[in-house]
């Protein structure tokens, strides 16, 4: 009987001394400022936990029905809306300071709108369309303001070049001929170029310190190239105009008119070195170093329409965005001026002036239309 008592208390007493190894066990893992309770010992990880891990609570929530420990973890954690707005405020402030700033792209113009009879509006200050062969005015918008006409005069200065000729001939670069921005070939002084080859960049490119190195090789000076320009101008009719420099950089006294690029440009489309040169989407200069690099035309015309055949970009605070453009289709040739325009619509409204100029002709010459001209007041 007493061996069963002892017995009895050994059993009590190992009992007692285990709890209290596993409260003592539990006080020294709890961390502090933690009210006494239970501590949830780690196990291994098993591949169902690993699965319930890639469910989000929210998820996991939706598909067990939502328990008092969820709600009350619902109220404690931001409402949705403002977690919203901290979410997009947190990525705004990563997007400012890590992102790269986008380039603007160019704006979209509107379609072209047409007027009763047809005739594309424009949003160009100055505007004219013209039969190349004959010089038939086909519609015309205040043809006659004096305006600048930024690069596009360098279809004079070409037209000059070439009607000279001995294009095969070296010409010599210079230091004067290099003080030219913004738009630059590079060429540097000492350099020598065939004069082709600078008149082909000229035209494709629209580079101005070519155009000084051409004017300069030509009449001896830019002023003295001036004077040649001003006289050929009125040869050709061009009589309301007058230039300074051969590239169109802004300077004070320097003017054209739409009408008179028209009549430069016929003659510049009559030139056959001149039609085989700005009709070259592209064109591979090679530099006296050896050193060869692609010039892409500035005429995105050329691009978009394929019966266009040239001519010649401009732009200038001053000017705004002009354009002379040609086309062609068998019996017709068309040549569009657009001076003072936007950056997108020059080229949408030369592209639809200039395919409404080859399209609204009868097959005897006359207009499809009446009043093709006089109509600018319908314009915008």
């Amino acid at each position: 009987m007493k061996w069963r008592n002892w017995i009895l208390l050994l059993c009590a007493l190992t009992f007692a001394l285990t709890v209290r190894g596993q409260d003592v066990e539990g006080e020294a893992v709890r961390p502090s400022g933690i009210a006494p309770g239970p501590v949830r010992k780690a196990r291994a990880v098993t591949a169902k936990d690993k699965q319930d891990a890639d469910v989000s609570p929210t998820a996991a929530r939706k598909t067990r029905g939502a328990t008092a420990k969820d709600k009350e973890d619902d109220e404690v954690s931001p409402s949705p809306a403002r977690k919203t707005q901290t979410e997009k405020s947190t990525r705004a402030r990563s997007h400012r300071t890590h992102a790269k700033p986008k380039e603007k792209p160019e704006s979209t113009p509107a379609p072209t709108e047409y007027t009763p009879d047809g005739i594309p509006k424009t949003g160009a200050a100055s505007v004219i369309v013209v039969d190349a062969n004959s010089g038939q005015i086909m519609y015309e918008k205040n043809a006659d303001a004096v305006r600048a006409a930024a690069s596009t005069q360098k279809l004079l200065t070409a037209l000059i070049i070439a009607e000279r000729g001995l294009l095969d001939q070296p010409v010599a670069v210079q230091t004067i001929d290099t003080m030219a921005d913004p738009v630059k070939l590079n060429i540097k002084p000492g350099d020598t170029y065939q004069r082709i080859d600078l008149l082909r960049a000229l035209l494709v490119k629209s580079p101005n310190d070519v155009a000084r190195c051409l004017a300069r090789d030509n009449a001896g000076s830019v002023e003295a190239f001036a004077e040649v320009m001003n006289r050929r101008a009125r040869e050709l009719g061009a009589t309301h105009s007058h230039f300074v420099n051969p590239n169109g950089l802004p300077i004070p006294g320097q003017y054209s008119s739409a009408r008179d690029l028209s009549i430069i440009a016929r003659a510049a489309y009559a030139n056959s070195t001149i039609r085989s040169i700005v009709c070259l989407p592209q064109l591979v200069f090679r530099y006296a170093n050896g050193r060869t690099r692609e010039l892409e035309n500035t005429n995105k015309v050329l691009k978009r329409l394929p019966y266009c055949n040239g001519m010649k970009t401009g732009y200038t605070e001053a000017a705004g965005h002009c354009l002379i453009c040609s086309g062609a289709r068998p019996g017709r040739d068309i040549i569009v001026v657009v001076l003072g325009d936007s950056k997108a619509g020059v080229w949408r409204d030369a592209s639809a002036l200039l395919s409404w100029g080859l399209w609204s002709l009868n097959n005897n010459g006359s207009p499809s239309r009446p009043a093709l001209t006089g109509v600018a007041e319908h314009m915008h």
